[in-house]
């Protein structure tokens, strides 16, 4: 086997025998190219880690890893670089990168739908086309000063067009990350950037076409003619011929049923099989990759599918290659002298300017206000991908010297890095809130103030929304016109997974933060909606269906944005466990609880978690045969009185019944634990507050049952209200009497009930906090055993120099850990 000795040809064999035989591992180009990855891997997921509180996309870490690993820091010693990236690996290296760059340009061809480019309105459309026109005749203009000093002796036509495509690039999957880490995805100003971005992004592939064309080597101008021409006859038989046999397939992909292997095959045949047709016509390869993305179908099962069979291995593994390959291109010595670093600050100052001028002015002139005009600006002058591809093109034929090639990368990573921070700096989207109109933020108020009811559920999956539904329903009341008005949000998770931005795409078709009622399909999130649109045209009740799209970590941001802007009274959760076959918990995922916790800590209107266990049933059932039992755990405090007031509003559905029983103690009566006592003395005066509101509404509670025995006799449709008082002596007779009413099918209960009879109910030791001791008590099966679901509320209540009453007492260290509370 080769080694030192054997390697001056130039090739590498793939493997070796072994260190024990003798051999260098390094040497041979599979061991070689294995420790190249895994450097790789490290280097730009650890800078990703770092780079994350600056609120950074991937990119720039991939970007910057692969600089750092250049010529430019690393590479500086021989040693390694002869080492790690020898020059005899780099074809192994730049062979499988571009291999994955074609798969990872077929999968952002699929975030690009044609059919929401012909939606366009006339506002995205000309901030995109601004977007374009001005740096791109900026561009032309830099590459005169270029060429007159430090790119002497390039081809003059491919060089300005690249040139002006370089500065003219909007990355749209960039764009859209960032604007789902500033909260901006879902809001108009991110509609219009996306759409504007989508715009540039085929303007942009379609200058680079005409780029590449001109950059070939054929000494005839007809070379660059007959180049141009093919390649628009290639897109034209993929509209034609492709297209067609590739919607066939997806329709043989029904909903909910697997891909076959083989059409997973024949498409990624189709891919690769139109990228060497592109790099035959002397295009490139991943044009041919773009193409069959963009005309793929976006609806239905198989583009979701092929998404998730493909998109890990190829953004996480390949894909930092092709950075790799880049920074190892890049030497950011060659930018020696006055003269060239004042030709990076005037290529930087161009694009920008270019980019944030032209937005501004036409944002402006179509009525945007200054500061959303500002933060489109910012957006829109996000590099990424496409623009070191651009870059490797040029530099791959001649067409960028080594010292431009460097200024245009620091370029793009200077413009990408100062979106966040800038946009931030101009606009801030949670500042329209409005802070004065404090009334109506719990379901008690509004009960009193006879106003309509605003709700917000929230849910993770279509799993959700049958027990949704049931819960709208009896929450809709019966007489009252409009007396309802639900959101319901679907909370989505933003990977850096590329079928994250996909997904976003297939929201925004349905026209976020609402739906599109003319719009039908069978993907998931068309579900929801027909789900939702028949609920709304067989009752009375407004839904809304909403998304919010972002991390984990930040989601419940959204919850509580949203909740404020809309007004809501409640927000209510889904807890983080589902039962079972068995009757058993299981957790659904645990990020799921501290979503509800922060939820609980930060939003200014009452919270409740959903535990369910089946309310209702899986369908969707007629209003005059839908019924239900509610039973109501009164031991008072705010928390019970919001838990009272929602579901006295229940109680006007014909179809429920519903028992509200008080717990009283007996004189006698001892409680085991004194764990609320320092609480309760800590609020002073309000504990008497909170006594004298109990007993106004227990006894609103008596007028209205009064009330509703003496309609009875003239209308049999009223619900039935049963007020029952329960006297107790110790914490087991509150146990039994749960038992009592284990057969209803829905517990609402207060998370943080106040007075001694509760007390002895926090013995129980749970790891669930947020449901409060009476909650923790209902979905325990040893303590009481019932088959209901369980709404635990949290009542709002303004917080001030003294602790909030109604917020659980018995207060643990894990959740005093939770940070960012947001005081209203």
């Amino acid at each position: 086997m080769g080694t030192n000795g054997t390697t001056c040809s130039g090739t590498m064999k793939a493997t070796s025998n072994g260190v024990f035989q003798g051999e260098n591992p390094l040497h041979y180009a599979l061991p070689l190219l294995i420790l190249q990855i895994c450097i790789v891997l490290l280097l730009t997921r650890v800078l990703a880690f770092l780079l994350r509180p600056l609120r950074q996309p991937r990119v720039i870490a991939e970007i910057v890893g692969g600089i750092l690993l250049g010529p430019s820091a690393l590479g500086k010693s021989s040693k390694y670089l002869n080492t790690v990236f020898p020059a005899k690996s780099l074809t192994v290296l730049d062979t499988l990168a571009n291999l994955g760059l074609i798969f990872f340009l077929f999968l952002v061809g699929l975030e690009l739908d044609p059919k929401s480019l012909k939606r366009t309105g006339k506002k995205a459309l000309s901030i995109a086309l601004a977007g374009i026109t001005f740096p791109f005749i900026l561009g032309i203009g830099t590459s005169f000063v270029l060429r007159g000093s430090i790119a002497d002796g390039v081809s003059k036509a491919p060089f300005l067009v690249f040139m002006g495509v370089a500065l003219s690039i909007t990355a749209f999957p960039v764009l859209a990350r960032i604007l789902a880490e500033i909260k901006l995805l879902t809001t108009d100003i991110g509609k219009i950037a996306l759409s504007a971005a989508a715009v540039n992004d085929v303007a942009a592939w379609i200058l680079l076409a005409l780029a590449v064309a001109l950059s070939g080597d054929g000494n005839s101008p007809l070379t660059s003619l007959w180049v141009f021409l093919a390649g628009t006859g290639f897109v034209l038989f993929c509209i034609y011929a492709v297209q067609p046999g590739i919607k066939w397939l997806a329709k043989r992909c029904p909903e909910g049923e697997p891909v076959k292997e083989q059409y997973v095959c024949y498409t990624l045949g189709i891919v690769l099989a139109a990228s060497f047709v592109t790099d035959l016509i002397g295009i490139h390869a991943l044009f041919g990759a773009f193409v069959i993305g963009v005309i793929f179908p976006k609806e239905g099962n198989f583009a979701n599918s092929l998404v998730e069979k493909v998109e890990d291995l190829v953004s996480g593994l390949f894909l930092p290659l092709y950075f790799v390959s880049s920074g190892l291109k890049t030497d950011v010595a060659t930018i020696q002298g006055a003269q060239s670093w004042g030709l990076l600050v005037l290529v930087i100052f161009t694009a920008c300017f270019g980019k944030i001028i032209g937005t501004v002015l036409v944002s402006l002139y179509c009525k945007v206000p200054l500061d959303e005009s500002l933060a489109l600006g910012f957006l829109m002058n996000t590099k990424g991908l496409v623009e070191l591809i651009v870059l490797n093109i040029g530099k791959d034929r001649g067409v960028l010297n080594d010292q431009v090639f460097a200024i245009m990368v620091l370029m793009a990573i200077f413009t990408t890095f100062m979106t966040t921070p800038l946009v931030l700096a101009v606009y801030k989207p949670g500042k329209s809130i409005t802070k004065g109109d404090s009334k109506n933020q719990t379901v008690e108020e509004t009960n009193q103030s006879n106003k309509p009811l605003r709700l917000m559920f929230c849910f993770h999956s279509i799993m959700n929304i049958p027990t949704i539904v049931n819960l709208i329903e009896a929450s809709r009341g019966t007489n009252r016109k409009e007396s309802l008005s639900v959101y319901a949000m679907h909370l989505m998770e933003l990977s850096e997974r590329s079928s994250a931005i996909l997904m976003a795409h297939k929201v925004r078709k349905n026209g976020l933060p609402f739906w599109n009622k003319d719009k039908t399909g069978t993907g998931s999130s068309d579900m929801v909606v027909v789900a939702f649109e028949a609920f709304r045209r067989l009752s009375r009740v407004s839904v809304r269906p909403m998304t919010a799209i972002s991390a984990i970590s930040t989601i419940h941001e959204d919850i509580c944005r949203s909740a404020e802007r809309k007004r809501v009274a409640m927000v209510i959760l889904p807890f983080h466990k589902h039962v079972r076959l068995d009757r058993t918990w299981e957790t659904t995922r645990n990020e799921y609880r501290w979503i509800n916790k922060k939820v609980m800590d930060e939003a200014t209107c009452s919270v409740a978690i959903l535990v369910d266990r089946g309310l209702g049933g899986t369908t969707r059932v007629a209003s005059s045969d839908f019924s239900l039992a509610i039973t109501v755990l009164f031991f008072g405090g705010n928390d019970d009185r919001e838990a009272l007031a929602f579901a006295v509003r229940m109680a006007e559905h014909p179809g429920i019944t519903l028992t509200v029983v008080r717990f009283i103690p007996s004189e006698e009566f001892k409680p085991e634990s004194v764990k609320l006592e320092i609480t309760e003395d800590q609020a002073g005066s309000c504990s008497g507050e909170t006594r004298l509101s109990d007993i106004e509404a227990i006894t609103e509670l008596k007028a209205k049952i009064k009330e509703q025995e003496t309609s009875r006799s003239d209308s049999d449709s009223e619900s039935k209200i049963v007020y029952q008082e329960r006297i107790v002596k110790c914490h087991e007779e509150v146990c039994e009497a749960i038992k009592e009413y284990s057969r209803s099918n829905l517990f609402l209960v207060g998370k943080s009930p106040d007075g001694s009879v509760v007390s002895g109910l926090n013995v129980v030791r749970s790891d669930t906090p947020e449901l409060g001791p009476v909650g923790n008590l209902l979905t325990s099966s040893e303590s009481v055993s019932t088959v209901a679901s369980v709404l635990v509320v949290q009542q709002y209540v303004a917080r001030c120099d003294s602790p909030v009453v109604g917020v659980l007492k018995n207060v643990t260290k894990e959740e005093s850990l939770i940070e960012g509370t947001e005081s209203p």
